[in-house]
Parts: C-alpha cells; structure tokens; sequence
C-alpha cells in the first residue's frame, strides 16, 4: 500500500519522541495538533497489529533513541499484510496521514529532505549529505 513507509516513519519517529518525554528530555513545547495526529496514527497501527512483535521491537528500540531499519521493513511488511487483509485500514491510514505535511519519500538507498539542507567544507575539508571513501590531497600513487 502506498503510504505505508510514511506511516512507518511517523510512527518510528513518534515513538521515539515519546519515550524521550517520558523520560523527560522533552521540549516542554509540544505541538499539540502533530501529537494528537501521531496518537490517531499509532492506534490505527497498535489496532492492526495487535502484538505484532515487530511493533513490540519498535518500541523497545524507541526507547534508546533510534528505530532500526530492519524492525522499520518489518512494520511496513506487517502493515503492508494488515491492510491487504483490511482494505479498510488503507483509507484510514490516508487519512491520518492526510493531518500531517507533506513529507518527502526516498526509496532504495536515498535519502530524503524536507527542508534546507546546508553542507560546507572548509579548511580543505570535505563534505557531502552522503560520501564515500575521500582522499585529500594529491591522488596516490
């Protein structure tokens, strides 16, 4: 289902903001709106998904700050099944999602950016938003 990674995202990133504000390190400033939006999204997916352990992992990885990828693909494939098996669940989904800006979408190995993106290089230094190996100076021999 198209969407499914971006509720996938969404998701992951709430669950991480989440157990940063239970634990406190929270901005004391909350978007209201963005969180009431993210709560709808997480009781469509937690509702699809039941106990689905990939949705347990997420959790528990959300709590040290970072969803993985590999509990990511899971998701969307549980997710993906859910609503295969729920046409229903797509509609809804869309519009949970339909609260929230428009969020770029990278797939493969991109990398998507919704904002400005700023990258310098100084002092003979280099720079890129994704680099590989980089020599400086003259080539080797």
């Amino acid at each position: 289902m198209a969407g499914v990674e971006i509720a996938v995202g969404y998701l992951c990133a709430w669950l991480v903001a989440k157990a940063r504000r239970v634990a406190g390190r929270a901005d004391a400033e909350v978007d209201r709106g963005l969180d009431a939006g993210m709560e709808r999204l997480h009781e469509l997916v937690s509702g699809a998904l039941g106990e689905d352990p990939a949705l347990e992992r997420a959790a528990a990885e959300a709590e040290s700050g970072e969803v993985s990828v590999r509990t990511r693909r899971r998701l969307v494939d549980a997710l993906d099944e859910a609503a295969e098996q729920r046409p229903e669940l797509t509609a809804s989904l869309r519009e949970a999602l339909s609260a929230f800006p428009a969020a770029p979408v990278a797939s493969g190995d991109g990398i998507a950016v919704g904002g400005d993106v700023d990258i310098r290089a100084d002092h003979g230094s280099a720079a890129a938003l994704r680099i590989g190996d980089v020599t400086l100076g003259p080539p080797p021999p």
